[in-house]
Parts: C-alpha cells; sequence; structure tokens
C-alpha cells in the first residue's frame, strides 16, 4: 500500500510539473487529468472512496468546460509540446526545485 500511495503522490508531483510547464491549453489539460486522478487516488488510499469519486466527477466536468473554452480561444496550428526547448527547460526547472525544496523539508 505504501509503494501505491508513493506512485501516486509522485504522478501527482509530475502532473503538476507537466501543467505549470506547459504554454499550451492542449497538454495542460492531459496534466490536469493526470493531477484529479492521481490526487484522487490519494483521497482513496486515505480512505475517502466517495469524496473522491465527487471530487473527480465534479473537478473533470468543470475542466472540460474550462478546456474547451480555452482550446477554442487559443486555436495554435502547432502548439508546443512537452518535447520542445523552452518546454523541457521549465519541466527540468521545476523538478529541481521540488527536489532542493523537499530535500530542505525533509
Amino acid at each position: 500500500m505504501t509503494y501505491i500511495m508513493s506512485l501516486f503522490l509522485l504522478g501527482l508531483v509530475l502532473g503538476l510539473v507537466a501543467v505549470a510547464s506547459n504554454p499550451s491549453p492542449y497538454f495542460a489539460a492531459l496534466g490536469l487529468v493526470v493531477v484529479a486522478g492521481m490526487g484522487c487516488g490519494v483521497l482513496v488510499g486515505h480512505g475517502g472512496p466517495f469524496l473522491s469519486l465527487v471530487l473527480f466527477l465534479i473537478y473533470l466536468g468543470g475542466m472540460l468546460v474550462v478546456f474547451a473554452y480555452s482550446a477554442a480561444l487559443a486555436a495554435e496550428p502547432f502548439p508546443e509540446s512537452w518535447g520542445s526547448r523552452p518546454v523541457f527547460l521549465y519541466m527540468i526547472m521545476y523538478v529541481v526545485g521540488v527536489v532542493v525544496i523537499s530535500s530542505t523539508m525533509w
């Protein structure tokens, strides 16, 4: 159970890094879905399955509306993906920042 919770927490942090580092709404919405799923997995692991289900349904319903709105306004012909250089550098900086801050609080 500890390994599963650690996997959920790692996925939560990596999903947050994916959301924070990407300027394109298409890939950021995918990161938010991952964050919602991993956060609900953490809640289930701590004994809140009903709260997790309600949070997942409400959050993803709201995210669907926000994603449709932002995708309609920011229709880019060539959106930047996670493999492009600036986004990759932002991801590396965020991961290094998370490691440094978590090592000082450990």
